[in-house]
């Protein structure tokens, strides 16, 4: 990976411009935080609060220019999830495959993760996740015991601030602590995560101006090329039908006029898929069986669902899913072998959309079009799999009843 961000830019890698990102936009952005205030006028600046000390700390790295240290921070979060796998994988009832996932996977994506913080991010929501407290089933009993030696209460609020700071960095983390087991579990983890969220947003609004102008920025995103409904304009546009392809917002994205209708609808398909992960949860908290995988599956799930719906489909997007889906396979009792199966491919048609191949992506061209659909069907048939298996494996009551005892509950 180090050596393709190297040769950036140089054949076979494609348009390149994935490090102008870090000693351009990013170094720019570091500029005028270190003024004391985030960029409020700056429409590329879509990114919550907690973003800026990301974007400032590789100043903090002595002997290295800014690109050279933010590189150096994104191997150094890489190690971590690496290490944090591992760790988890070497417990009792577990797997040493979500390492192997992460360490395979995540080249996959050639240079791209050394050049934007989604790594970072990742680190969060995988420290999140493993850190919840485990409840591992005795076949046949209705028994469980808690995973660790140490109090079960501490880890869930660890669990919570892990999640709230990656929210604040980028907002997917926040979904990581759906699957959280019924119970003080629960209660805990999500009480910790809104008083770290709540501590650190006054933190960053008494430092810095202009906390909160990230939102302006997203409000101003139309439908980015990669997404699963920019693929649909793609093939209308291809077929003869209006509209073109700009710049803005950081991204391609299409500007004609279907794009606000093709917007509204991934607005719609996010609110019905928040809508059915919220009615699994009273469901499953309600009738299922929950298991040492319940939350990294929940988690994935969310992710995903998210993600397909969504009108930007970044590249960078499928860090966050790698991450997951590794956590997921840290447990063999997860439902989503297949799904982390599908993520490695979707990552691997990644790289080729971008940044290989997006000169025809951006072209709008038929290899593009192929490129990209072949990219979004995989993640679709990721988020169906992922769904069927979370629902099937935790929302039908049985002779053993519900897998939270008292273990979770009386934590």
């Amino acid at each position: 990976m180090l050596i393709l961000l190297a040769r950036d830019g140089s054949d076979p890698l494609g348009v390149g411009g994935v490090a102008r990102e870090v000693y351009e936009l990013y170094f720019g952005w570091y500029g005028v935080l270190l003024d004391g205030a985030f960029p409020p006028a700056d429409p590329l600046w879509q990114y919550p609060p907690a973003a800026g000390p990301v974007i400032l700390a590789p100043g903090l790295v002595p002997g290295a220019s800014y690109f050279q240290a933010f590189v150096a921070l994104a191997l150094v979060a890489d190690a971590a999830v690496a290490l944090l796998l591992v760790r988890a994988g070497r417990r009792s009832g577990c797997s040493l495959q979500g390492a192997l996932l992460w360490v395979c996977g995540l080249p996959l994506l050639l240079h791209l993760p050394l050049a934007r913080y989604d790594v970072q991010v990742t680190a969060f929501a995988v420290a999140s996740l493993l850190a919840l407290p485990g409840v591992t089933r005795r076949i046949g009993h209705r028994r469980a015991r808690s995973t660790r030696s140490c109090s079960p209460r501490a880890w869930s609020a660890i669990a919570g601030a892990c999640a709230a700071i990656g929210a604040l960095i980028k907002v997917w983390p926040a979904l990581v602590l759906l699957g959280t087991p019924p119970g003080r579990t629960t209660r805990t983890a999500w009480v910790s995560a809104a008083a770290t969220a709540a501590g650190l947003l006054l933190l960053l609004a008494a430092l810095f101006a202009h906390p909160f102008g990230f939102l302006s920025g997203q409000s101003g995103r139309g439908v980015q090329i990669e997404s699963l409904g920019g693929t649909a304009l793609t093939l209308a546009r291809l077929a003869g039908g209006p509209g073109e392809m700009r710049y803005r917002y950081g991204a391609v994205e299409f500007v004609g006029p279907y794009v606000p209708l093709v917007a509204t609808g991934c607005l719609v398909l996010t609110v019905l898929a928040l809508a059915a992960l919220v009615g699994w949860r009273i469901r499953a908290a309600r009738y299922g069986q929950w298991t040492t995988a319940t939350a990294y599956d929940a988690a994935l799930c969310a992710v995903l669902l998210f993600t397909v719906t969504s009108r930007v489909i970044s590249p960078q997007y499928l860090i966050w899913l790698l991450g997951l889906a590794a956590v997921c396979l840290t447990s063999r009792a997860t439902s989503q072998r297949r799904v982390a199966v599908l993520v490695a491919a979707a990552a691997a048609v990644s790289a080729l959309a971008y940044p290989v191949l997006y000169a025809e992506v951006m072209a709008g061209t038929w290899t593009g079009f192929l490129v990209m659909l072949v990219r979004n069907g995989l993640l679709v048939a990721a988020a169906v799999l992922s769904w069927n298996g979370l629902w099937s494996a935790t929302t039908r009551p049985g002779e053993t009843d519900q897998i939270v005892t008292k273990a979770t509950i009386h934590e």
